[in-house]
């Protein structure tokens, strides 16, 4: 178990649709424990493997003092009810913008010993399974905005400390390939 570097905003893995996972071993569950650690040291609410430049499909959260992870996540939602709040990402460290999502959502998946787990969500736990799916769909946040909320979040992280265009990405090698604070904290 061990705190990993988060990928930030421009690298292409953040960008890229992660496979679904097949194999429930040993080294998903340190990817679990990779996730679940670097999301608490970071004090977030949730974290995707694409965030630390793993191309599988599963996510850490904890959210309401809920610890937990799905693995091949499956969202359904019971109704059209919408919230709209502040929301942050790890890999866009320190900016938040008001985003749309459902209020409510049933998340289907498997733990990482390929036993099916399903998360009933509602309020900041749906935001965070939605926020992290997306991560897997190579969907950020910021996609969510209207265009002038884009717009808006663009020029902010253009203008943030972190963001450099011009260095590329740190590829690192990681052990789980196989070929997210997430917004408000805890």
């Amino acid at each position: 178990m061990t705190v990993q570097p988060i990928r930030l905003f421009g690298d292409p893995v953040l960008r890229t649709p992660a496979d679904p996972v097949v194999d429930f071993d040993v080294e998903l569950r340190k990817l679990v424990a990779d996730l679940t650690d670097t999301m608490r040291e970071q004090n977030g609410a949730g974290l995707a493997a694409p965030q630390l430049g793993v191309g599988l499909r599963v996510f850490a959260f904890d959210v309401d003092d809920v610890l937990g992870h799905l693995v091949n996540p499956v969202l359904e939602f019971p109704d059209a009810e919408e919230q709209d709040g502040p929301e942050g990402c790890l890999s866009i460290p320190g900016l938040y913008f008001d985003t749309k999502r459902r209020q409510n959502v049933i998340a289907k998946g498997f733990n990482g010993y390929g036993d099916p787990v399903q998360i009933v969500g509602t309020g900041l736990m749906a935001r965070c399974v939605q926020h992290e799916t997306d991560h897997l769909d190579g969907v950020l946040f910021v996609d969510r905005l209207d265009p002038d909320g884009r717009k808006e979040a663009m020029k902010a992280i253009r203008q943030a400390d972190w963001y450099d265009p011009t260095t590329p990405p740190t590829v690192k090698l990681n052990p789980h390939a196989a070929g997210s604070p997430f917004g408000l904290g805890r």
